[in-house]
């Protein structure tokens, strides 16, 4: 299988190729403090790049993998219509990946039980899941503070930059939060493309991103117009 595979749910802008031969590349962009997240810039000239230096074009891939998020508004809208464009262009599959689950699948062989994956959800939330194996343990949601203090539990492994942001919360809990600069944080390409990889197919409509809360903008518009 031929499968492109990229993430826009964070600052980072991640792409995977996998080739015939079941070897995956990657490139990313990552933006330097206080650069705005290159997602719209930086997306398709990445997985071209990718793709040239495979010797193909996006006519010769089988499926397409997008992260769902959840993630920013802006950067999952970005991901998405780019991923539904290129397989309708393509004719290839799409299918959708939890981002949460990319996060957690990288590490999971090197933890001892269950993986929390946080994510920055900013307005101070966090957006966490947690998988243990191919069951998923806490269900992903947008959670605040005092509350993701109670999804840790001694021995998780938390992942993401949230995980992060939020270590004095999570570290009380008895949960083990790498190095601040641990690749671990990031968005691993390579689990992105195997989870892409073994998705079902949902059928290109049915890919949609995963917000789990509602974007800032309309929460500022209800704000303004009262109840």
């Amino acid at each position: 299988m031929k499968l492109l595979a990229f993430d826009t749910a964070t600052p980072a802008t991640v792409v995977a190729l996998l080739d015939a031969n079941n070897d995956v590349s990657e490139d990313r962009h990552v933006p330097s403090p206080g650069e705005r997240p290159g997602h719209a810039s930086q997306l398709l000239p990445l997985a071209a790049g990718l793709l040239e230096r495979a010797g193909l074009s996006f006519a010769d891939l089988d499926r397409i993998a997008v992260g769902t998020g959840p993630g920013t508004f802006t950067g999952l809208r970005i991901g998405v219509s780019t991923a539904r464009a290129l397989a309708q262009a393509s004719g290839a599959q799409l299918v959708g990946v939890s981002t949460l689950r990319v996060l957690a699948e990288a590490v999971m062989a090197e933890a001892d039980g269950p993986v929390m994956s946080v994510l920055d959800a900013r307005r101070g939330e966090a957006f966490v899941a947690a998988y243990d194996g191919d069951d998923e343990v806490v269900t992903p949601a947008a959670v605040t503070p005092e509350i993701l203090a109670g999804v840790g539990r001694p021995g998780w492994l938390a992942v993401g930059d949230g995980a992060v942001r939020f270590r004095a919360v999570l570290e009380p809990s008895g949960a083990v939060v790498p190095a601040d600069g641990s690749p671990l944080h990031s968005v691993n390409a390579t689990a992105l493309a195997r989870l892409g990889e073994r998705a079902p197919d949902p059928g290109r409509e049915g890919v949609t991103p995963d917000y789990l809360r509602l974007p800032d903008a309309e929460i500022a518009l209800r704000n303004r117009q009262g109840p």
